[in-house]
């Protein structure tokens, strides 16, 4: 989009092609939207949103109506022979806009095709009001398969009515998919021991949003684990026999441990029947055709009750086997099985024998990432789907800058590589601290390049569209400052846990947590050796902290800084009229300043010191501290529920507890 820092307006995505005239088009006051009939769009729901934004920006109301014998000043319609040239190709969700003073036209090339041009057209009533720009418009996406991949499971259960907001949003950026990550908060029949106290969602539920979801035109794509990730399944009394370790299942909850000891034993006969007796039940609430069985970082496999098993066939046979036959048990049922890449990428000859029908989601979520695995699943001639994240996980500030690098890059490489699609995920490792919220401008990243992803589009333009088109920031500062405030997090949640976790509960080390920590992981063994002894918890925290010296002292200075950005910040949220986000921010960098505080109060506490500049350190109020942070969780637990179900949002108040407990124990 030419000139946009003079234009006072903009779209997203960008339009592959748009010709903006010198006029402005003012909008009756008695208006009415004809929507085609030959649409599809049996509630009229196309003309029911445009009409909504037409209030909420003029506050006149329109009418609809359909056919021939009605005039309308916005025409919604499909194309015929002559509508869209060869170069358009009659691409699927394909559409032209027009906007002149004879009214509005929105030609699709099919019903998709009319969304879309509906939703340009909202963007453009939400920013102008009832004058709008002279222009026309001819739009196609580059990806057929423009998916978001939202984790509904590990600490989060996001209430129906919030999935239904998200869904909106989805749509009006143009996603046509949406997979919901489900572990164990699903009310299966028969697996109460695993559901409950998860406020799970239920068939109702699910029903009532698939239903939601394909009247804005996304699919609903079922997603459940089959393999791996069934840690809190492995540790009830019913199911604990069909893990790799059922003799670790009474261990003290980590989120930690959750994250790596999860794999089902397919070895055992009766894991196939329990993962079958999913795929069977969750299948029939869907009308999507597709089925994601997950099946990733299976870690535990063959290190266990499989490893006699592992050893006779090998690990990669012994994953492809399973996998293997749930995706025929789909297939049998006319479903398109998916399952998450990364280990069949990892053991490249299981690529080789993937059925026809079946996608790879290729999951890659480093910043600077390669096209290397893409291009081997390209090479390998399997269909695959490419998935970037937003980078909310483990964090209260989204990480903007890493997420733009790996969404622009990973949808390039998908483009260059002929991938069918591109899922962007948005992950809650750690219990969920990250809340939904935060996630708007890595999903309007990928709404963004999903669409056009050989755009040259730079980072700080988006930020600056997304500020007007999502937020009404007409600074167009909004995003970049909360990119500011979240470089500023230099010690964050997930240090948090790693610090908290390295006891196992019993006031010895847990060599688990340990292990996944790069700077204690090389130093177990050593230590073991050298000293004839296991680490202490001490011991352990103490080679932590050392090991973040030169960065916790960048606290006293980023602090100063994210408070400047809240500052910032609080004049641009004022005039947006969106409290919900406002407050979200707030208590998100609120957050962030005391995380910083707590981890410079515990490298004081272990005496961590830098030998050149000791200048910044200076003695803190452990016990205020402790109370700040108690007092801040209470306001953060009211913005939880702004979204989401109770669900796991006690073990996040636990963590803060024993954080506060830590400092009172250390001010002693």
């Amino acid at each position: 989009m030419a000139s946009e820092n003079t234009r006072k307006w903009a779209i997203i995505p960008e339009p592959n092609s748009m010709t903006v005239g010198e006029g402005t088009v003012l909008l009756p006051y008695a208006g009415r939207v004809n929507e085609s009939i030959a649409i599809g769009d049996g509630d009229f729901l196309l003309a029911h949103q445009l009409v909504a934004d037409i209030r909420s920006a003029t506050g006149t109301d329109w009418d609809i109506a359909t056919g021939d014998m009605w005039s309308g000043f916005i025409r919604l319609r499909i194309a015929d022979s002559r509508d869209f040239d060869s170069q358009d190709g009659g691409t699927a969700g394909a559409y032209t806009l027009t906007i002149n003073t004879d009214g509005i036209t929105i030609t699709g090339c099919d019903s998709e095709g009319v969304r879309n041009g509906v939703q340009t057209l909202r963007q453009l009533i939400r920013q102008n009001g009832a004058v709008l720009p002279e222009l026309q418009i001819a739009d196609a996406p580059a990806c057929q398969i423009r998916g978001y991949y939202l984790d509904a499971t590990r600490g989060r259960v996001p209430t129906l009515a919030w999935l239904k907001q998200w869904a909106d949003k989805l749509c009006l950026y143009k996603y046509n998919q949406l997979q919901l990550y489900i572990e164990h908060t699903f009310a299966f029949d028969g697996m109460s021991e695993t559901w409950r106290g998860s406020s799970p969602l239920t068939p109702a539920d699910t029903l009532e949003f698939d239903q939601y979801c394909a009247n804005l035109g996304i699919e609903l794509v079922p997603s459940v684990s089959t393999f791996g990730h069934q840690y809190v399944a492995m540790r009830t009394q019913e199911l604990r026999e069909l893990g790799e370790f059922p003799e670790d299942a009474d261990r003290p909850f980590s989120f930690i441990e959750r994250m790596r000891h999860h794999t089902l034993n397919v070895a055992d006969d009766r894991a196939f029947a329990f993962s079958a007796q999913l795929v069977d039940s969750y299948l029939q609430l869907f009308r999507s055709k597709r089925f994601n069985i997950c099946a990733d970082e299976t870690f535990d496999l063959g290190k266990g009750k499989s490893k006699q098993e592992a050893q006779r066939v090998g690990v990669a046979a012994l994953y492809a086997t399973y996998v293997g036959k749930l995706c025929e048990h789909l297939s049998k049922q006319g479903r398109e099985p998916m399952f998450w890449g990364d280990i069949a990428i990892e053991m490249p000859e299981i690529l080789e024998t993937l059925p026809n029908n079946v996608t790879l989601l290729n999951w890659q979520y480093e910043p600077e990432a390669t096209d290397e695995k893409i291009q081997l699943v390209a090479q390998a001639g399997a269909k695959q789907i490419v998935c970037p994240a937003v980078w909310g996980w483990n964090a209260l500030l989204p990480r903007i800058d890493d997420a733009w690098n790996n969404i622009a890059r990973i949808a390039r490489y998908g483009l260059d590589c002929g991938a069918e699609g591109m899922l962007v995920t948005d992950w809650g490792d750690f219990g969920h601290v990250n809340d939904p919220r935060m996630a708007v401008p890595g999903m309007i990243f990928g709404a963004q390049y999903a669409w056009n992803p050989a755009g040259d589009t730079a980072e700080n333009d988006l930020l600056e569209r997304i500020s007007r088109v999502e937020y009404g920031d007409c600074s167009a500062r909004f995003v970049a400052l909360l990119r500011n405030a979240s470089a500023q997090a230099v010690f964050t949640w997930r240090e948090l846990v790693e610090y908290l976790e390295l006891d196992d509960g019993t006031g010895n080390c847990n060599t688990d947590v340990a292990q996944t920590i790069p700077c204690l992981a090389d130093r177990l063994v050593d230590h073991l050796s050298d000293c004839g002894n296991a680490m202490t918890v001490r011991e352990a925290r103490n080679r932590m902290m050392r090991n973040m010296a030169t960065t916790i002292e960048r606290i006293p200075q980023a602090n100063r800084a994210l408070q400047q950005c809240m500052v910032d910040i609080a004049p641009i949220a004022a005039h947006m009229g969106n409290p919900g986000i406002t407050a979200a921010v707030r208590i998100a960098m609120e957050g962030q300043l005391l995380l910083n505080r707590v981890g410079f109060a515990l490298a004081e506490a272990h005496d961590v010191r830098d030998a050149h500049d000791a200048g910044d350190w200076r003695p803190s109020d452990y016990r205020a501290l402790a109370r700040e942070l108690e007092c801040w969780c209470e306001a953060y637990a009211k913005e939880w529920n702004a979204t989401s179900q109770p669900s796991e949002l006690h073990r996040i108040q636990e963590t803060v507890w024993k954080a506060a407990d830590e400092l009172r124990r250390i001010s002693k």
